[in-house]
């Protein structure tokens, strides 16, 4: 007799390298990315009284208290620029990349149930979050080109508004943080699984690496007052996408091609090591919850 020669549609073996990721399921799970979005976005804004709302009060809020504080009694906004611009320039992708962080440092932790019941990619966890964020900061920045029209035609006393070509740029620059978000954010979920305390610190580390990034102040500045500290202040690989970003649309600050290149790579090796470390922790990890 003959033996029926039969093919499989799926196929489930160990992995055993250390870059294991397949980024070909990872796309044909794309529908359930998608899922995941939406669910989290409706989760986030259930029973709330304003709901997606937030989405602009909270950076329209936080926009108002630096430039009052920071801007007009500390003086430490870009000369020339509407001060409110520059701030909710700053603090436009600031946040966007701060939520990719807190939203894929507990990937491992707080779906440790979900991981138990059913396969599907690991990372279509981290990804979906970042996909929030990505949605959000695309909400925000019509709320900021509402503003930069009316500082453009009817604000010129409070400074002058400019765009330039650099703004052709900026789906880099947002690939390139969202790289570095996405790449610290899963080392943060991977290493949560042994030291869960760290999830409590990454809230108070991201905001002193926001103290460390010019979100708050003019880099210009800084680099005339003390050009040791703006050498350090340019080793954090956040520090020129945020240049970048407010030079294309506002016009102000100088950048400099050479750190882009840096912050591109470092993001690039941030990510390649969060993917290893959660590949070795996802074949583990199940093993231990």
């Amino acid at each position: 007799m003959e033996q029926n020669q039969q093919q499989w549609t799926t196929v489930i073996k160990p992995r055993t390298g250390w870059f294991d990721i397949d980024f070909k399921e990872l796309w044909q799970y794309r529908d359930l990315v998608t899922m995941f979005v939406k669910r989290s976005f409706t989760t986030m804004y259930k029973q709330t009284i304003l709901g997606p709302a937030w989405i602009l009060i909270n950076p329209l809020i936080t926009t108002v208290i630096f430039t009052v504080v920071f801007g007009g009694i500390a003086g430490l906004a870009e000369e020339g620029v509407p001060s409110f611009l520059f701030y909710m320039a700053g603090n436009a992708i600031w946040s966007f990349f701060s939520a990719c962080i807190s939203g894929t440092a507990n990937t491992f932790v707080s779906n440790a149930g979900l991981f138990g019941k059913v396969y599907f990619p690991r990372l279509t966890m981290p990804v979906s979050q970042v996909l929030i964020s990505l949605v959000n900061l695309g909400i925000q920045m019509l709320m900021f080109f509402i503003f930069w029209v009316w500082f453009y035609f009817f604000g010129q006393e409070y400074g002058t508004v400019q765009m330039n070509l650099w703004v052709l740029a900026l789906p880099v620059v947002l690939l390139l943080v969202t790289i570095l978000g996405l790449g610290v954010g899963i080392i943060v979920s991977s290493l949560t699984t042994k030291y869960r305390d760290l999830a409590i610190v990454v809230g108070f580390g991201v905001q002193l690496w926001m103290y460390a990034t010019p979100v708050v102040y003019s880099m210009n500045e800084l680099t005339a007052n003390s050009p040791r500290l703006a050498t350090l202040i340019r080793l954090n690989p956040m520090t020129e996408p945020v240049l970048v970003f407010r030079y294309a649309l506002l016009g102000c600050g100088q950048i400099s091609p050479g750190w882009l290149i840096y912050s591109a790579v470092f993001s690039l090796v941030m990510l390649a090591i969060g993917v290893v470390l959660f590949s070795r922790v996802e074949k583990t990890f199940m093993d231990t919850v």
